[in-house]
């Protein structure tokens, strides 16, 4: 039998999207013997910390200050129990990819929905991003009025500034290059960077919350939910989304474990990660909901477009938006990390490990960055598609997939307390995709009908 022949008589159990961390690719390059513990937990949680950070306050808003946190914490621990079930079946199924074990659960057809669940969040995902980036930067339309954005600000409106042209930019000098490697741990310096900016826009607004509190122009955050008609109580329902999908990193579990230099480790990292991003969530939520109350937008990150009643006010307006974007940037590389995973094991199931095959890693590489590029310039009602799939994809690869792994429990390994938690996350799972599309369907509507 010829190589080839071999090559594509693989099994969905046996066809690594990546090389094994025993491989000799792991070692091709000097120096390499495994990832750090360091470098994972600031990869992972890089992964977790994107841009779903700016609609935390937004939930405190909704729910009150105590109900909220509280909901942040227990979103959390749900979040380690089910990747924990996820390493352990994993270890147990003997797979080496997140749908490899989809793939000993629900054989190839479970296998190929959980990688086209991974490529339409993550897609979505780097759209979204790629637009927040030049909304800030350029600035944005909306009903024939125009927003600015940093750069037209500081230089004026120019050709090299207009929204395009940006994108282009860091596309080329910022995504191309980051994208290009094929260890995602050559991506822990630019992952413990983006993690800093995200703790730099906490300390700024703790800052600003600390002198409005000294000069008495902050008053008490409601620690309860307002509910004042049934329209209101039905509100609350609609931060069940956020928060679900709040710490979603399910896609880049085994691609960091593959790397790690002690696969036993993986456990803690997952943990520490996690209780590193509840921190930032926590101290987030509850200063941002302090400094704007009640006039806490959706996206946070538009109230510091304002003026917020202290000396430099604007100056730390920009520094919050541009740190931001730049967090955003060093977010991309590690979500498209899992993304060119999954989009390669969905048109080329049975071939080599992606980073064996230079001219198909490139590629596909080149193919998705400029599929990205194109929805985020191109497509005006793109947000609105991503909505609903990011919905229900999203959801499944966080919960979905997990529980129903556990459910169906084919090495007899699943405690009573594992199914339990398995049915809850179904349940919360289900509850949310069914909240956020229905509110995306009346938003819809109630525009047409405005209109």
């Amino acid at each position: 039998m010829t190589y080839s022949d071999r090559k594509h008589r693989r099994s969905y159990k046996t066809a690594p999207l990546l090389p094994q961390k025993d491989d000799a690719f792991s070692h091709s390059e000097a120096g390499f013997d495994g990832a750090s513990f360091s470098g994972a937990v600031f990869n992972l949680s890089t992964t977790i910390v994107g841009a779903g950070i700016m609609a935390l306050p937004a939930t405190l808003k909704q729910l009150g200050a105590i109900p909220g946190l509280i909901v942040i914490i227990l979103a959390a621990i749900l979040t380690e129990k089910s990747i924990e079930m996820l390493l352990r079946f994993t270890r147990a199924s003997k797979c080496s990819s997140y749908s490899g074990l989809a793939g000993d659960a629900f054989g190839g057809f479970g296998r190929t929905l959980l990688q086209a669940c991974v490529v339409i969040n993550n897609l979505g995902t780097l759209v979204v991003y790629m637009i927040i980036i030049g909304d800030v930067l350029s600035g944005t339309s909306s009903d024939g009025v125009h927003y600015s954005g940093v750069t037209e600000e500081w230089f004026g409106q120019h050709w090299w500034n207009s929204r395009s042209n940006l994108l282009l930019l860091t596309t080329l000098l910022v995504f191309a290059p980051l994208i290009s490697f094929k260890r995602v741990d050559s991506l822990r310096y630019t992952s413990a960077l983006s993690v800093a900016l995200a703790v730099v826009f906490v300390v700024i607004t703790a800052g600003i919350v600390i002198v409005k509190v000294i000069n008495g122009s902050i008053g008490m955050p409601r620690l309860l939910p307002k509910l004042i008609d049934q329209a209101s109580f039905w509100k609350l329902f609609t931060t069940v989304p956020v928060l679900v999908t709040a710490y979603i990193c399910h896609h880049n579990i085994h691609p960091i474990e593959n790397e790690l230099r002690d696969g036993s480790q993986m456990k803690s990292i997952v943990r520490t990660s996690i209780v590193l991003c509840l921190t930032v969530y926590i101290a987030t939520s509850f200063f941002g909901f302090l400094l704007f109350g009640d006039h806490t937008l959706d996206d946070v990150l538009a109230n510091f477009d304002g003026e917020l009643g202290i000396p430099y006010g604007s100056l730390l307006n920009d520094v919050v938006r541009v740190s931001y974007v730049i967090h955003l940037m060093l977010v991309f590389p590690i979500v498209f990390f899992s993304l060119r995973l999954n989009m390669d094991g969905l048109f080329f199931p049975y071939a080599i490990p992606i980073a064996y095959d230079n001219r198909r890693f490139f590629s596909v590489t080149a193919a998705l960055i400029c599929l990205i590029f194109l929805g985020a310039n191109c497509v005006p009602s793109i947000w609105d598609a991503f909505q609903f799939t990011g919905a229900t994809a999203t959801v499944s690869v966080g919960f979905i997939f997990p529980a129903a792994i556990v459910l169906r429990d084919t090495h007899g390994i699943a405690t009573k307390r594992d199914r339990l938690v398995s049915s809850v996350m179904i349940l919360l799972a289900v509850s949310s995709s069914s909240v956020a599309i229905c509110s995306d369907i009346y938003s819809i509507f109630n525009i047409g009908v405005e209109d």
